[in-house]
């Protein structure tokens, strides 16, 4: 008789199972449904995640080059800063961007390009005084995390040694930036709750978006959060920073321009991490331990 009593818990713990696991037994699905889905361009998933990561440098770089002469204008008069620094303020960050993203693209010298476009993120929030300007500061974080995703790729391919000092473990290094890569990316999302005037719409979506950062921070179900993010962003990319519907000479281009590609990076970032998912460091491999 004790043993019959004591066998009916155990039996019904096994045989109803949680909530959660249930949950989890769907998203696994779904995730095997967009494998399947994304097999062909999977391979390319690395390479248009870094290229994405780096064409808001780009299109900065371009902007500078071609509006060189309204850039010094504004840094000298407005800024109040000497012309004598403006030029090569200018200079370096427009070089810095170039050599930078394309170094990024063909994954060479990656520590040296990371940090040169970090430098130019710092720089240029000082230089043109939006440090603390909330929305530009929150995107530039999102970046930063594009940049430190790109950063954990490269401790993959190499490691780094010194005559008569053991190796440095990359594969911790690769975690840790991977950790900061994810928890960054999802600031840009935190800047669009808080801006733009509140619709149904909008709240929906921000609920959704907000679960889905939540889950790639803590990475429960990285890749297919990540994916959602990928979506909702390229869809409000589309239908709010549609620059090419205004004319050249309209003020609203520039700062459109400028928030698309930006958004396009943060878009790179979430790519790498639908391509490598959310590392060790995450709940995601914690349940594969347990």
């Amino acid at each position: 008789m004790p043993m019959s009593v004591s066998s009916r818990p155990s039996n019904a713990a096994t045989s109803d199972p949680s909530p959660l696991d249930a949950i989890r037994k769907q998203t696994n699905r779904i995730e095997d449904i967009l494998d399947t889905m994304a097999g062909p361009i999977k391979p390319y998933l690395p390479a248009i995640g870094r290229f994405l990561i780096v064409v808001t440098f780009i299109e900065d770089a371009i902007r500078i080059v071609s509006q060189w002469s309204d850039q010094v204008f504004y840094l000298v008069n407005y800024r109040n800063n000497p012309k004598f620094i403006v030029v090569p303020f200018l200079f370096i960050n427009v070089t810095a961007m170039l050599v930078g993203s394309a170094l990024v693209i063909v994954r060479k010298h990656s520590l040296w390009a990371v940090c040169s476009l970090l430098g130019v993120v710092v720089t240029q929030a000082i230089g043109y005084g939006l440090l603390f300007e909330l929305n530009f500061f929150l995107r530039n974080l999102s970046v930063i995390g594009g940049l430190l995703m790109v950063l954990s790729d490269s401790f993959v391919r190499t490691r780094m040694t010194f005559a008569g000092l053991p190796n440095i473990d990359e594969k911790d290094k690769r975690e840790y930036f991977q950790l900061a890569g994810r928890v960054l990316l999802i600031f840009l999302f935190v800047g669009f709750i808080f801006s733009g005037e509140w619709s149904i719409a909008r709240v929906f979506i921000s609920i959704v978006g907000f679960v889905a950062c939540i889950m790639v921070a803590v990475g429960f179900k990285a890749k297919l959060s990540a994916m959602l993010l990928v979506v909702i962003l390229s869809i409000f990319n589309v239908l709010i920073n549609h620059y090419w519907t205004y004319s050249t000479g309209h003020p609203n281009r520039d700062f459109l321009k400028y928030e698309h590609f930006q958004t396009l990076s943060i878009v790179g970032g979430l790519l790498l991490v639908v391509n490598t998912g959310a590392g060790k460091l995450s709940i995601d491999e914690k349940k594969k331990i347990y």
